[in-house]
């Protein structure tokens, strides 16, 4: 059984890997204010971000979908890791050895199967860079030349060469300490008659890698005339890869895409090598299958949404790339970028274009060409005779419903426009109404586009999936009400900058916050020892307090309110007197009405002593009230 990882050393895996550069590794941020960043959150698709990370503090919350926690918490929910995984993954990164309690500690049983999976394919892709230097992958390396690529940029990208033997990788990582399940379990075997044999034999290897840069999988170019496989052969589907979820090259191009706003789409790995060489940076493609609803949330993240992105697809000019580029066109609403579609001359991919007239025709190639809804329309309508009344009427019925998938109004008129001007239809007006009409029936209809009922229903589940996750429980927090504002407020102080109202805040009970949310923070924080905690380390003070909230949901909260910035302008010791005044006030004369409607029940008819106790706790609280609004925190 795989041992403990020793809480010292996953303290010192969090202090040691800061959350903004784990987290710029999968979504672009920009400055939020306060010394926080913002992104689109990776967990649900929103239009603007309201996803938060707080370097000084470690922690990330989304404001929209209630996501949060430190950089292990991150790690595991975005690669579905455990937590030993994580702190594995992160430890390596950080240079941390760690040490495993309760028997020690043996790499080749405690660490989790998908830390195992990974370390499998570094190891196989430095394996296969070995090989592409030998005499056997002569082919390969001819392979590469030919389409203009040095030893340099073979080293670049990582590509390698698998032996044509059955098994030479297979005995090479069992010789590594892999099993022959996990071998199998990481799609580089496969089973033969004697046991596991290499998946891969004779061809050309590109690695291929997650966001983060880590080798989750292979596609293999066939090279001999006696191999009967398919032309590209990709790993199969592992708990590692999903190839509707990478993008080949992104680890290259991410920062590129993130501070240029742009992304160009390519099909295959030759054609992401070409156009990095050519000096678009910005390229990537996918691994096998079309691109898809996945791709584009990878995309956005790192686009960011901002307006003025831009993603161009290159697809081939032949039929396949066209079908390619319709059903591309099928996801564009999904984008907030704009997108555009180039086809180099000759229908030439950015491979051979770069071969025949060099780099400046590939990066003018990707320079913004055509709308991909303005191709879009023209392959529908090209399919009709715009001669005759009859094949415009048909065209606009199938052209119509496209169009009225464009949710931005204008730009829906303005498309509109154009396809009456495509079709020569002179009533540019009827095509208009036409686009707007079609376009309410499918809003009435609750469809996302003018489409059949199986088709919305369809969208409508890939769109939304699973229900969203609930905040905490509790009646609803009215922040335009004075006391939840305030103890909102008081609470972040107690979190973020607690040196301003320690040690006062320890001495407030639960009682005095109104909402049962922030009561289960405030007991959260003193389980974990209170606010003075948090005066020596403000990331492990915050974890502990995350560590004692009683579920999901207190703990969400905490980490919601530890980067949530103040609403004052100012933030002193000034502004926390004022909050912690209003807390204990409020709590004050909430207790002075009770006391009086106590009063009023006994009345003097009632044990005099008892009588003479509650007038005396009412007129000691009626002072204490007194002297909060006279004296302000001094009376605290």
């Amino acid at each position: 059984m795989a041992g403990r990882i020793n809480d010292d050393d996953v303290k010192a895996v969090r202090d040691a890997v800061p959350i903004d550069a784990v987290v710029s590794d999968y979504l672009q941020l920009r400055s939020a204010g306060g010394g926080n960043l913002k992104g689109l959150c990776p967990f649900h698709d929103e239009k603007s971000p309201s996803f938060q990370v707080s370097p000084s503090k470690g922690l990330f919350h989304c404001f929209g979908c209630q996501e949060g926690g430190d950089t292990i918490a991150f790690v595991m929910k975005i690669d579905h890791l455990s937590f030993s995984e994580t702190v594995e993954r992160l430890a390596a990164k950080a240079g941390i050895t760690l040490r495993y309690e309760e028997g020690g500690y043996n790499p080749a049983s405690q660490r989790g199967e998908r830390t195992r999976l990974v370390e499998a394919h570094k190891i196989a892709a430095e394996f296969y860079v070995d090989q592409l230097s030998g005499p056997e992958a002569e082919t390969g390396r001819k392979f590469l030349a030919e389409r203009g690529f040095d030893q340099a940029a073979a080293e670049h990208f990582g590509v390698g060469y698998s032996p044509a033997g059955w098994d030479h990788l297979t005995r090479f990582l069992r010789g590594k300490g892999f099993t022959d399940k996990e071998l199998l379990l990481s799609g580089l075997s496969q089973d033969g008659r004697r046991g596991p044999i290499d998946r891969f034999r004779g061809r050309l290897m590109w690695p291929i890698r997650d966001i983060s840069g880590e080798v989750v999988g292979f596609g293999a170019r066939k090279l001999r005339e006696d191999d009967n496989g398919p032309k590209y052969l990709n790993t199969p589907e592992t708990s590692i890869y999903k190839k509707s979820q990478v993008l080949y090259g992104v680890d290259l191009a991410k920062k590129d895409i993130a501070k240029a706003s742009r992304a160009v789409v390519v099909e295959g790995y030759t054609d992401v090598m070409a156009c990095h060489l050519a000096g678009v940076t910005t390229a990537i493609a996918t691994c096998g299958t079309a691109f898809g609803g996945d791709h584009i949330k990878i995309l956005r993240r790192l686009l960011m949404d901002n307006g003025s992105a831009r993603v161009i697809f290159t697809f081939d000019g032949d039929a396949a790339g066209q079908k390619a580029a319709l059903r591309a066109f099928e996801d564009d609403q999904k984008f907030a970028a704009e997108t555009y579609i180039a086809i180099a001359p000759e229908g030439m991919d950015p491979c051979e274009l770069r071969l025949a007239k060099g780099d400046e025709a590939v990066q003018d190639l990707v320079q913004p060409r055509t709308p991909l809804f303005e191709f879009a329309i023209r392959q529908i309508v090209s399919r009709y005779d715009l001669e005759t009344p009859a094949g415009r009427a048909a065209a606009l019925d199938e052209a119509a419903p496209i169009v009225a998938r464009i949710k931005n109004g204008s730009s829906q008129h303005e498309v509109a426009v154009q396809l009456a001007g495509i079709l020569g239809i002179l009533d540019t007006q009827f095509v208009v109404k036409r686009v707007a009409q079609m376009a309410r029936w499918a809003r009435d209809r609750g469809g996302r586009g003018p489409a059949s009922a199986p088709e919305r229903r369809s969208q409508q589940s890939q769109s939304y999936g699973a229900p969203a996750p609930q905040g905490p429980t509790g009646p609803a927090l009215n922040l335009r009400s004075p006391a939840h504002r305030t103890e909102r407020e008081l609470l972040k102080l107690a979190l973020q900058r607690p040196e301003l109202v320690s040690p006062a805040f320890d001495a407030y009970g639960e009682d005095e916050f109104t909402a049962p949310p922030y009561a289960a923070v405030r007991r959260a924080i003193e389980d974990a020892g209170g606010a003075e905690q948090g005066l020596e380390s403000a990331p492990e003070y915050l974890a502990r307090v995350r560590e004692a909230a009683p579920d999901d949901a207190v703990r969400a909260m905490v980490t919601e309110l530890a980067v949530e910035v103040f609403h004052g302008k100012t933030i002193d010791e000034v502004y926390a007197g004022q909050q912690l005044v209003q807390v204990r006030l409020r709590a004050v004369d909430r207790r002075v009405r009770d006391v009086t409607s106590t009063l009023t029940r006994l009345g003097t008819q009632s044990d005099p002593d008892h009588y003479a106790a509650v007038q005396k706790e009412l007129w000691v609280l009626q002072q204490y009230g007194q002297s909060l609004r006279n004296d302000g925190a001094a009376a605290l």
